[in-house]
């Protein structure tokens, strides 16, 4: 009888830890859970805080903008002449990638151009040789 009882009490020793293992392994998980939704919602709370932020700075921008603060003349024409010369090197720069890609088209088609004149002097030359 006793040989039948430590048996049987083993099998409840390995049922009570593999219990405690899995009670163990779901609090971790349950843990990480709740580590995860925590972390959400302050990601949430941040990009509603910065929405807010972005939204409260482009309302500054449109008042000041609205509201042009009044400058000296002298300064009102640096601005001006900083505009132009702005404006003038956009320009050049728009100027330059124009020409900058068409000096590219044409390269590209001048080396086409010669790869296939290359590969029809290459072919005539290979029926000259068949006709002989």
């Amino acid at each position: 009888m006793a040989s039948e009882v430590i048996p049987s009490q083993i099998f409840i020793l390995i049922l009570a830890i593999i219990l405690a293992i899995v009670v163990v392994i779901v609090v971790m998980q349950w843990k990480k859970v709740s580590q995860s939704n925590n972390t959400l919602k302050l990601m949430e709370k941040e990009i509603e805080l910065k929405k807010i932020s972005m939204v409260e700075k482009d309302l500054e921008n449109k008042r000041i903008m609205e509201n042009p603060i009044q400058l000296p003349k002298e300064q009102q024409e640096q601005l001006t002449q900083i505009r132009d010369s702005t404006s003038e090197v956009m320009n050049n720069v728009g100027y330059l990638h124009s020409e900058i890609n068409e000096r590219l088209a044409r390269l590209e088609a001048q080396t086409e151009l010669k790869k296939l004149e290359k590969m029809l002097k290459d072919i005539e030359a290979k029926e000259k040789k068949l006709n002989k």
